[in-house]
């Protein structure tokens, strides 16, 4: 190699270090952009999350009162009407409520009569789900939580301001009566009501 080949390399060695030096700045600055974003994103995601805490409380104690004047409505309905398709009922209850050991439960409204009881749930907008619960899980709960009325027939009820179509169908097909807001007044549809 001749030394003008030798300046030639070192020279471009230089300037390609330089040129690198350049780089690495340029890098290390567009991280520190980053890095300053990131703390920035940071900062506004924890402001957004308290945002949404306090939204889902507000939220949820929206639901909350939606639940409690459904039940009032049909509670205060049923109360000047006992009655569940053509069976009269002598007794009513809103939010029965019982505890055992590995079991607790709470009934909207429970009507009551001599052979009889009537478990009624009540939501705002009810859904398919909704009387599986009830079917599958309210019945048995109630005949463990209250052995003395293990005898008695039980018929269920939907209570609800909104009625999603297919728990309508649903409902009828598994003989649950639909209880419904028309005007100032409850209809009840119980003409397929089941015992259970």
């Amino acid at each position: 190699m001749t030394d003008n080949e030798l300046k030639e390399l070192v020279a471009g060695l230089a300037t390609s270090n330089a040129e690198n030096a350049k780089m690495f700045e340029e890098t290390k600055q567009l991280f520190k952009e980053t890095d300053k974003k990131m703390q920035e994103n940071a900062a506004e995601l924890r402001k957004t999350e308290e945002l949404f805490k306090k939204l889902g409380i507000h939220v949820g104690g929206m639901a909350n009162s939606h639940g409690q004047s459904t039940e009032e409505y049909f509670y205060n309905s049923l109360v000047e009407n006992p009655r569940l398709g053509n069976i009269k009922f002598d007794e009513i209850s809103r939010n029965l409520h019982y505890k055992i050991a590995n079991l607790e439960d709470e009934f909207d409204i429970t009507m009551f009569n001599g052979n009889n009881i009537a478990l009624i749930e009540c939501k705002y907008r009810a859904k398919e789900e909704d009387v599986i619960k009830l079917i599958d899980k309210k019945v048995g709960n109630f005949r463990i939580l209250f052995p003395f009325y293990a005898s008695h027939t039980i018929y269920l009820g939907i209570a609800g301001f909104s009625f999603d179509a297919r728990m309508e169908k649903f409902a009828r097909d598994n003989g649950v009566a639909i209880l419904r807001q028309r005007g100032n007044v409850v209809e009840v549809e119980a003409d397929n009501l089941k015992a259970n």
